[in-house]
């Protein structure tokens, strides 16, 4: 690796000699749109090549896989690290020009040769460091291993003293101490070699780069002597610098000298005029001082008047402050008093009441509803004295005018005997019958006859609504009651009016019904009482505390259900808070029974409830009906019953006005006015409406007012207010209520809103109804209504009517008009208009002049005209305000008026900047001027206001100054400027002169500005050389005004400049991308190179290669500017909020649909009462039926809340809704076009040496600009798959498997499309399945690519997929990953042990995943594999050889005689997520008894590669006791058959006689120095656990131990007892004894008995002996 580096550094050193040399063109072949760059120019390759091998030393000693090539990237390439200049004093590039010693080249190669002998010497000292490092490693080791051979003899020692002492437990630790002391010492004797081969290998590389080093000591030397050159000529160069800024300094010292001369010679002039002036002041003075005096005279002498006029009026209002007070101080003891009378007589009032309270209750009589009674019979009577005095001044006003109109006939006759002639002989009768009229007026009243049957009509009204006040107890027999009094109702509204026409005993018979009616009333009242409440309730005392009220208050105090609809379902929620003094209980009893149908309560009783504390029910009202319902809940208490008020009222018009009285005031004859009142529905139905100038009702009408029916309203109004009170009364009255017909309802209803116009109408006499109508005749002819007459007003709306005054008459008019409604229960609305009209002899055609907008300094004119209806000739004066007689002027001031003619007078406004402001409303900015026209011998003046907005006519530009900056002799310049029109009026403009070099758009500098609004002007400034550039626009108004705008500019010529100032692209589709070339070429002089860099626009959809770069001089570089259109994401997220708006819309519409059909369903079984009680009886009786505790109803069905739509800044990118409005701007998308304008800075030098990196500063002289026009338009074909991407990401897969994905291209043109696709790479682990073909417009096409990695790494490719009009490009991209599986327990070994026969064990095997993908396993046993030899062919090589080598075993071992696998494996296939594990449970399930079961487990993956490979082996028994250890006596093979003769069989006798199970162990010591080693083997007892009633522990014991002792060996333990599932260890060593021979073997027979579930006694044959060991 090291050479490597090296000779990629020498490539360097030898490339950058030869790259100056190197200076010819390549030139640039012509390519289409699409079609990718494979050339670059012939600089920009050199560069390359120059660059290559230094990337690459680099990014091999980073660590970086980054090299530089060759081939071209759509991304912006970086500044290669070559280029990266600090930024220097500008003079390296430009040393040849200062004497020609040094060139550019011999510079920068200068530079880049102290660069790479820099890297080469940072490379030797790290390979310094790297032998240093593993030196001390190894020195390290060397001496680890020293200590551990050290702690290896110690160990070995002390074993062999253990030995000595014969502890074996000793020894085997020690021993094991030292296994793992071995262990480690040969890890370390490996480590000392890996470090001792990795030293050498550093020491090696060290050497190479030492000799490196010493082959360019001579260029080391030269490019020292290089920078001493190279410093000493900047030496030289600051120098030189330097007396050139003296030179230039100087010159600007003597230049600021003789600007100072200059200055000083104008200062002389300057105080030579000021001197003159001086000399010339005292004549000046001497004049204005006499002047100035008698000014000041006069002044003193206004003064002094206006200050005694201002003393008089301040005595005068004293005065009127001193009476005012007086007036007050007497006013305020008389309202005092009166205050104190009314209060008095309010006490009185009241304790009368209340005694009046208290005897109708003693006496068992309503006293609420007498004492309402009692208040509207009194209201009644304070009505009518109230319409008798209004008839009254009615009377005097019509005497007063007609007396009045008399003087007016009189007077006219005498002024106009001939023009008013025939008037006067058509007004004659209407005097006579006027004074007809009066005389019916003045005469005496009418009998009282009227009054009185008024009168019993209120009393029988009265009746008529006790008499509704019934209990819903009531019986049916008292319907007929009912009936009876309705029948009554109805044949007093057939009575005739007059009293001489009626019966004269009806007033007794209606007394007689009335007293009936209040027995009844009484009886009714008395049997609503329960019988064991007749009797006063105790006082409910608690603590020494009376309570009063009800136990329980709920809040609201009232339920009420407004506006509701038949249909829907509302509810309710009511909190009962317990208001009594000790803890109380809260019982559900019902609702009224008006109410069972339609309401249902939820109410969870609470149980014991303290003071204060509260609990909650609600109440659902579900209507079936469109009627008013009023009920309560009953609850009961331990302090007895209470209950809540239930009001249900249906939707009403609600109807009133703001005003009822319209006075217009005193206007003058012949004028007209207009009037506007508001008509506003508060109420939740709509109704018509019609205004009518009719006050008499019509005879329909008067017929329904006639009978005095207040009493259902009274009862109505009575019952809202006083339900908390009267429930009973309120419960009876709806019980009554449900026995009407709605037909009657509804009269009554109509009736009452009207009682009030009938009781009035029914008071009035019938000579008096003639004299109003005239009247009104005379009066309506001077109001008339405006366009809006009737129509329909909507709930909660607003209606404006107009009513128009035009005073024919002089004095006093007034109408009255009426507002009817199509509403049945919405009475009329009465409405007064009044005004008055005066005659002027002397008046104005427009007493408002308005001049509407005016412009400052500009005159306007208009004219005044003056009418005189006076019999002589009057002189007119007009006088204009002081302060605008500057601005305003009428000619003539002075004239005179010919009698019944007209004068013309003409007005000049010429507003002037000096305006004053007290004239101009603050809050419209209208100048309001009053001018009087005084008239001779007339004390009041005619007023006239002049009204105008005063606007100026300025132009106005947003900045003084446009500095169009640098412009190239190649390019424009385009600013914008902003001008504001600042009048109210619209202008013209245009800009006039304009120099050849700019041009103003739009429209050429021509145009309109609209009042007040802003234009933007574009200037384009193309200079046409490079100079300076000071000049002025002029801007000129439609009314010749000037507007100048001052503008400089530098013009300037670019050392670089481009083949082309604008590209315009082709239209390219959505995810295409489309590219145009261009040179940058360097046309100055050969030793002046430039950089350059291209600043994008933010968010644009372009990309330029290369952003940045240099171009050497003479020479030119190719740029690449790619357009790649795409849907901006704001417009995406929009898109998708629209989308999800539109799509709660569609739902909303969709479940109002389901709510109509629902209602028009429940509307029809509203129309079939017969089925509506059918299925109300049934839902009656089950809540009478239902416990009180438990009713629980729940009628409405749940409906969702609304939901919050989220917001475009809530969806985010990937989202399903963000790729919904993705597509769906795909599909409607048709075309767009943009333009850019990208900036090309420039900047002249060279890099500085010191900081490469540094950003050199760019010259505003020499910007380019590069103008692209971009149009885009719809791709015909989208990719619908992978949420619209067109990225096809197979992530991590791995390596080995084939993962296959579907990507679906849809044609969304109106042609059909061939498609073709581009090849992929043929060994590349991307695949296309399936061929492309032609689809049609509409249709969708699914590609199936493949991905199968065989390496671990990145994979990237690009399938192109084309049609004849665009490409669509899909990326493709995976990871190959190597599974990394790990298995646990390790070993090659799963021992089972043993186990009884026909049972089973298991042990766990966990594979865990540590890779990142998902991962397939198998597990297979060799016993079920098919591959696995038959007939026993692998077992063949076993006999053949001994079998009693322990190493030599069979892969399969003994299978079971059912045929069954022993071994079993759950599950066999499967497969692990990335992260996770999974566990394999092995079953070891033998079926006889045997110690040679076994059989391999292999594990692994898809990919065929192993994971594990484990033998499994176990042993079974008959029995729980067993014994191992012991020498092989017999082959690891055999039979599957079953023995022919089974142990069952055996008979008691031949089980006695059944010889003992051999075992056989052998002892080998050995011999050495004379001496015998002792040998030691061991046996294994062992109980196996068992889920048989079997016995659970196991002993053993062996027999005639003495003779083993006799023969050298020991047994440890000789006996012991074994628990179910442990083992017991037993030690049998041999000791030679004395005499023993060398290969002598000593053979001794033990018996060894073991106690189970069964005896068992094992022969066990010890043979020992001692052999010398070979050398």
């Amino acid at each position: 690796m090291v050479m490597v580096v090296i000779h990629d550094r020498l490539s360097v050193l030898r490339v950058q000699e030869r790259t100056v040399e190197r200076a010819e063109e390549t030139p640039v072949l012509p390519r289409r749109n699409n079609e990718p760059i494979h050339r670059l120019s012939l600089s920009n390759r050199d560069w390359s090549e120059m660059e290559v091998p230094g990337r690459q030393s680099l990014s091999e000693e980073t660590g970086d896989d980054d090299t530089g090539g060759e081939t071209f990237r759509e991304e912006d390439p970086k500044i290669p690290p070559d280029l990266e200049w600090e930024d220097s004093d500008g003079d390296l590039a430009v040393a040849a020009d200062n004497g020609g010693k040094r060139s550019y080249a011999e510079t920068a190669r200068m530079f880049k040769l102290r660069r790479n002998l820099d890297q080469l010497d940072c490379f030797h000292r790290q390979k310094e460091h790297d032998v240093l490092k593993a030196r001390e490693e190894l020195k390290v080791c060397r001496q680890n291993i020293v200590d551990l051979e050290r702690q290896r003899d110690k160990l070995e020692q002390e074993i062999e003293r253990q030995k000595e002492e014969d502890n074996s437990v000793a020894v085997l630790r020690l021993r094991a101490q030292h296994r793992r002391l071995c262990e480690e010492l040969q890890r370390e004797e490996e480590l000392e070699g890996h470090i001792n081969t990795n030293l050498k290998q550093q020491e090696l590389e060290l050497c190479q780069v030492e000799v490196e080093l010493g082959r360019f000591c001579l260029l080391r030397q030269e490019v020292e002597e290089e920078e001493q050159v190279f410093e000493a000529l900047k030496a030289q160069r600051v120098v030189a610098r330097l007396q050139k800024e003296n030179n230039v300094s100087q010159r600007l010292q003597r230049k600021i000298q003789h600007v100072k001369d200059k200055q000083q010679a104008m200062h002389k002039i300057d105080e030579s005029q000021c001197q003159k002036k001086i000399e010339e002041a005292p004549a000046g003075h001497k004049k204005a001082a006499k002047y100035l005096k008698e000014t000041i005279k006069r002044i003193h002498q206004q003064e002094a008047e206006k200050e005694q006029q201002s003393r008089e009026l301040i005595q005068r209002r004293i005065q009127a402050i001193e009476s005012l007070k007086s007036n007050i101080a007497a006013t305020q003891e008389s309202l005092q008093a009166q205050q104190h009378r009314a209060k008095a007589n309010a006490q009185r009032k009241e304790q009368e009441e209340r005694q009046l309270r208290e005897s109708l209750q003693a006496q068992g009589i309503n006293s609420i509803k007498h004492m309402h009674q009692q208040k509207q019979i009194e209201e009644l009577q304070r009505r009518k004295q109230e319409f008798e005095e209004r008839q009254k001044s009615k009377r005097v006003e019509i005497v007063a005018k007609i007396l009045q109109e008399e003087q007016l006939e009189k007077r006219s006759k005498r002024q106009e005997a001939l023009l008013f002639k025939s008037a006067h002989k058509d007004k004659a009768p209407y005097q006579g019958r006027a004074r007809e009229k009066l005389l019916h007026y003045m005469g005496p009243t009418p009998p009282t006859a009227t009054e009185e049957r008024a009168r019993q009509q209120r009393e029988f009204s009265d009746n008529s609504s006790s008499s509704s006040v019934t209990s819903d107890t009531e019986d049916l027999e008292e319907i007929p009651n009912q009936d009876k009094k309705q029948q009554i109702l109805a044949d007093s509204l057939m009575e005739a009016e007059f009293s001489g026409l009626w019966d004269q005993n009806y007033k007794k018979s209606l007394d007689e019904s009335q007293a009936k009616l209040l027995q009844k009333e009484a009886k009714q009242e008395v049997s609503l009482i329960p019988a064991g409440k007749l009797n006063m309730p105790a006082k409910k005392v608690v603590c020494g505390k009376e309570f009063k009220g009800p136990p329980f208050i709920g809040k609201p105090d009232v339920i009420l259900f407004k506006d509701f609809e038949v249909g829907k379902t509302y509810k309710k929620k009511v909190l009962l808070t317990n208001m009594s003094y000790t803890t109380n209980y809260c019982k559900l009893l019902g609702v009224s029974t008006q109410l069972m149908d339609f309401i249902s309560i939820n109410f969870d009783p609470p149980g014991s409830v303290s003071p204060g504390m509260a609990c909650d029910m609600q109440a659902v009202f579900q209507p079936m009906m469109n009627q008013d319902l009023e009920g309560e809940v009953h609850f009961a208490s331990a302090l007895g019953p209470f209950s809540v008020p239930i009001r249900c009222t249906i939707k009403k018009c609600h109807l009133e006005v703001d005003s009822h009285l319209i006075d217009f005031g005193s206007h003058v004859v012949g004028q007209t006015i207009s009037r506007t009142i508001t008509l506003t529905n508060r109420g939740a139905l709509a109704t018509l409406f019609s205004l009518d100038t009719s006050t008499c009702p019509s005879p329909e009408t008067s017929q329904v007012h006639m009978p005095s029916q207040a009493s259902v309203n009274t009862q109505q109004e009575t019952s809202g207010q006083n339900t908390s009170s009267c429930k009973q009364e309120s419960f009876a009255s709806k019980s009554t209520g449900e026995l009407l017909s709605k037909q009657e309802s509804q009269e009554l209803s109509v009736a009452s809103q009207q009682q009030l116009e009938a009781v009035a109408y029914a008071d009035q006499p019938s000579d008096v109804e003639a004299p109003v109508d005239q009247s009104t005749s005379d009066t309506s002819s001077d109001f008339s209504l405006g366009e809006v007459k009737d129509g329909e007003i909507g709930p909660f709306e607003s209606v404006q009517l107009e009513i128009v005054f035009t005073p024919t008459i002089p004095g006093e008019a007034k109408l009255d008009f009426l507002i009817k409604f199509s509403d049945s229960t919405s009475r009329p609305i009465p409405i007064t208009a009044r005004g008055v009209a005066v005659s002027v002899p002397v008046s104005l055609v427009q007493p408002s002049i308005d001049l509407k907008i005016c412009m400052f300094d500009r005159l306007y004119q208009d004219t005044i005209i003056v009418q005189s209806s006076a019999s002589t000739a009057l002189r007119l004066t007009f006088d204009v305000c002081p302060e605008m007689r500057k601005h305003m002027e009428i000619l003539p001031k002075t004239g005179f008026i010919q009698a019944q003619s007209s004068f013309n007078a003409q007005l000049k406004f010429l507003p002037r900047c000096s305006l004053s402001e007290t004239f101009f409303d603050r809050e419209t900015g209208v100048l309001e001027v009053p001018v009087t026209v005084q008239v001779a011998d007339q004390v009041r003046p005619v007023p006239l206001t002049v009204h105008a907005v005063v606007t100026s006519s300025d132009l106005q530009f947003d900045r003084s100054e446009v500095d169009f900056g640098y412009c190239s002799i190649y390019q424009s310049v385009k600013t914008s400027v902003c001008l504001t029109n600042l009048s109210l009026l619209p202008q013209d403009f245009g800009f006039i002169g304009i120099p050849e070099f700019i041009e103003v758009q739009p429209n050429d500098g021509f145009g309109t500005l609209l009042p007040l609004e802003t234009l933007e002007m574009e200037l384009i400034f193309s200079a046409k050389k490079a100079k300076e550039y000071h000049f002025q626009l002029n801007c000129k108004s439609g009314i010749n005004r000037d507007f100048p705008l001052s503008c400089r500019g530098v013009g300037v010529i670019p050392p670089v400049k481009l083949s082309h100032s604008l590209i315009q692209f082709g239209p390219t589709a959505i995810g295409e991308r489309s590219t145009a070339l261009l040179y940058l070429i360097n046309h100055t002089a050969p030793s002046a190179a430039r950089l350059f860099s291209f600043v994008l626009p933010e968010d644009s959809e372009i990309s330029i290669s290369p952003s940045a770069g240099q171009v050497l001089p003479g020479e030119k570089c190719l740029v690449q500017v790619t357009f790649r259109p795409r849907l901006l994401d704001k417009d995406i997220r929009e898109e998708a909020v629209r989308l999800l708006h539109r799509a709660k819309v569609l739902r909303d519409q969709e479940l109002e649909r389901h709510r109509q059909m629902e209602l028009e369903t429940k509307q029809e079984v509203a129309a079939e009462p017969s089925k509506v009680k059918k299925v109300l009886q049934p839902r009656l009786q089950g809540k009478q039926a239902v416990n009180p505790k438990n009713s629980k109803v729940s009628v409405s069905p749940k409906t969702e809340g609304p939901t919050t739509l989220p917001g475009p800044a809530d969806i985010q990118p990937g989202s399903e809704e963000y790729e919904e409005g993705r597509m769906s701007l795909l599909y409607s998308f048709t075309q767009r076009y943009r333009q850019y304008t990208v900036p090309c800075f420039l900047w002249d030098g060279d890099p500085s040496a010191e900081n490469p990196q540094a950003q050199p500063t760019w010259s505003p002289l020499n910007t380019l600009y590069l103008e692209l026009n971009c149009p885009a338009i719809q791709p015909p074909l989208v990719a619908t798959s992978s949420n619209g991407q067109n990225t096809i990401d197979f992530g991590q897969v791995a390596v080995g498997q084939k993962v296959v994905k579907r990507f679906t291209i849809h044609n969304i043109s109106k042609e059909s499309l061939d498609l073709k696709s581009s090849l992929l790479d043929i060994n590349g682990p991307f695949c296309l399945l399936n061929a492309l073909r032609c689809i049609e417009p509409g249709e969708k096409h699914t590609l199936l690519l493949a991905f199968s990695p065989a390496l671990e790494k990145k994979y990237l490719e690009t399938l192109e997929v084309r049609s004849p009009k665009m490409t669509l490009e899909v990326t493709l991209h995976g990871e190959g990953v190597v599974p990394v599986i790990t298995a646990s327990p390790t070993g090659d070994l799963l021992q089972f042990g043993y186990v009884l026969e026909k049972e089973s064990t298991t042990q766990v095997l966990t594979l865990q995943n540590r890779s990142a993908v998902a991962v397939g396993f198998r597990a297979l046993l060799t016993s079920l594999c098919p591959s696995r030899p038959q007939s026993g062919a692998d077992s063949l090589p076993l006999l053949l050889r001994s079998y009693t080598e322990s190493h030599i075993q069979p892969v399969v071992g003994t299978q079971n005689y059912n045929g069954l696998s022993v071994f079993s494996v759950m599950p066999t296939e499967g497969t692990i997520a990335p992260g996770k594990s999974q566990d394999i449970t092995v079953t070891f399930q033998p079926d006889h008894q045997s110690v040679n079961y076994s059989d391999r487990l292999s594990l692994e993956l898809m990919n065929k590669s192993k994971v594990c490979v484990m033998d499994l082996k176990g042993a079974a028994c008959s029995h729980n006791m067993y014994v191992s250890g012991g020498d092989r006596l017999t082959v690891p093979i055999e039979s599957l058959l079953p023995p022919l003769i089974p142990s069952e069989q055996l008979t008691e006798s031949e089980m006695l006689e059944k010889p003992s199970i051999p075992i056989l162990l052998t002892l080998r010591g050995g011999y050495s120095d004379g001496a015998v080693r002792p040998a030691v083997r061991e046996l294994e007892v062992g109980c196996i656990r068992s889920m048989l009633p079997v016995k659970k522990s196991g002993e053993f014991h062996w027999d005639n131990v003495a003779s083993l002792q006799q023969q050298g060996f020991t047994v440890e333990p000789s006996r012991g007892t074994v628990e179910a599932g442990q083992s017991c260890t037993i030690t049998i060593s041999w000791t030679a004894q004395s005499g023993y021979k060398v290969n002598e073997v000593v053979q001794v027979c033990v018996p060894l008995t073991l106690k189970g579930d069964k005896t068992e006694v094992y022969s066990v044959t010890l043979l020992a002996w001692a052999s010398i060991p070979p050398h």
